[in-house]
């Protein structure tokens, strides 16, 4: 007799493969595809952080899963010099192996369980309920704690935080980080804000053009001047163009962080040395990520007027690498009709239920195709 059982895990299908057909049509335009769905980096890793890999290379140890001391004093000195967070001990930071892997495992590596609550924004980057999932925690939509029934807010352990947001660029100012610091630490809920869009803030959040930078959850101004119960999240794929590299950190309360790197250091999350020294290079060097900047902001600034001549209208997109737009249509109607035009973008059911209506518009093309969309839609 044969005892036959499943492997594997019962999770939903990856979302972006409903996205097979619409990408076949805008393959078909005689001119080629924009692909202008998924935000990955199109161009050139800087030679700074390039050089750094190189010069690494040779490393026939296992590095630390804390990380080197030199980057990590590295991390501490950018939120330093880019987020007004003061004094941030390196001993409370982590290098991962990007922010997504983080993401979806951070309730495991808490020890979330049946029962737990993850709080997650209501249009929200779909990782965070999977990662709910992965630790049999219950995953809950909502924007503000307050609007949760008495019931679950007792249930809820942590609570993610996406400012800037993917994909609707929104921020939250300084006040609205404090409340919602306050409201979960109340419940001794964590609030883990996952960051790696903040030196991407335009208008009001652009440094560059007379705006302030993006508030972080570590800012004395949020946390008052305490790190218990937070955790900032930041990825380099983004400012840098290292997503192939899988770099990133975490930072914040210090017992949960020796947790963590006590449990990864048993699975063996570790980021490879030649990552962490191309890490420490990225972040020692703001030139670099000014410039890349300054090309989102040209493509930007391209594709506002471009869409909004198309029907579209935008929302938030206040910062980030998107542009979160609806025609007032159903969602798959905006993306059939983009896809006719050669031009896939991201559907906004991808997100939760509240984005019906809206796509996803990715600054990540290359110049000459972003030109090549905006003429489409123009037209």
């Amino acid at each position: 007799m044969t005892l036959e059982r499943s492997f594997g895990l019962n999770l939903p299908d990856y979302p972006w493969d409903a996205m097979a057909p619409y990408v076949e049509e805008a393959r078909q335009h005689p001119d080629g595809a924009v692909n202008l769905s998924i935000g990955t980096p199109v161009d050139p890793t800087p030679d700074v952080v390039q050089r750094a890999l190189r010069d690494a290379a040779n490393a026939p140890g296992y590095p630390t899963t804390h990380g080197t001391v030199e980057l990590r004093e590295a991390i501490s000195e950018w939120y330093r010099r880019r987020r007004n967070v003061v004094g941030l001990d390196p001993a409370d930071i982590l290098p991962t192996v990007g922010s997504k892997e983080l993401v979806a495992w951070l309730p495991t590596l808490l020890g979330l369980g049946a029962g737990d609550v993850v709080v997650r924004p209501t249009v929200a980057y779909p990782t965070y309920d999977m990662g709910a999932h992965f630790a049999g925690a219950t995953p809950v939509a909502a924007d503000s704690l307050a609007e949760l029934d008495a019931d679950t807010r007792a249930r809820v352990r942590l609570v993610w935080v996406n400012s800037p947001s993917n994909p609707t660029g929104a921020v939250h100012d300084v006040e609205a980080l404090r409340v919602i610091v306050d409201e979960a630490r109340s419940l001794g809920a964590m609030v883990a804000s996952d960051e790696c869009y903040a030196e991407l803030g335009w208008g009001i959040w652009d440094p560059a053009t007379g705006g302030q930078p993006v508030p972080s959850i570590l800012d004395a101004r949020v946390s008052g001047g305490s790190s218990d119960l937070l955790l900032s999240v930041y990825s380099l794929s983004k400012q840098s163009n290292v997503a192939g590299y899988r770099a990133a950190f975490a930072a914040g309360d210090s017992k949960v962080l020796a947790n963590l790197i006590n449990s990864r250091k048993h699975a063996g999350m570790i980021v490879p040395f030649p990552v962490q020294e191309a890490m420490r290079a990225a972040l020692s060097d703001d030139a670099h990520v000014a410039a890349q900047k300054d090309l989102y902001r040209a493509r930007r600034e391209q594709l506002i007027p471009a869409l909004e001549a198309f029907g579209l209208t935008i929302h938030s997109s206040d910062a980030g690498l998107y542009l979160w737009a609806t025609a007032g249509e159903d969602t798959w109607i905006t993306v059939k009709r983009f896809a006719e035009l050669g031009i896939i973008v991201g559907p906004g059911t991808f997100y939760g239920e509240a984005g019906n209506g809206f796509v996803r518009v990715a600054l990540t093309g290359s110049d000459e195709r972003v030109r090549a969309a905006a003429t489409r839609l123009s037209a």
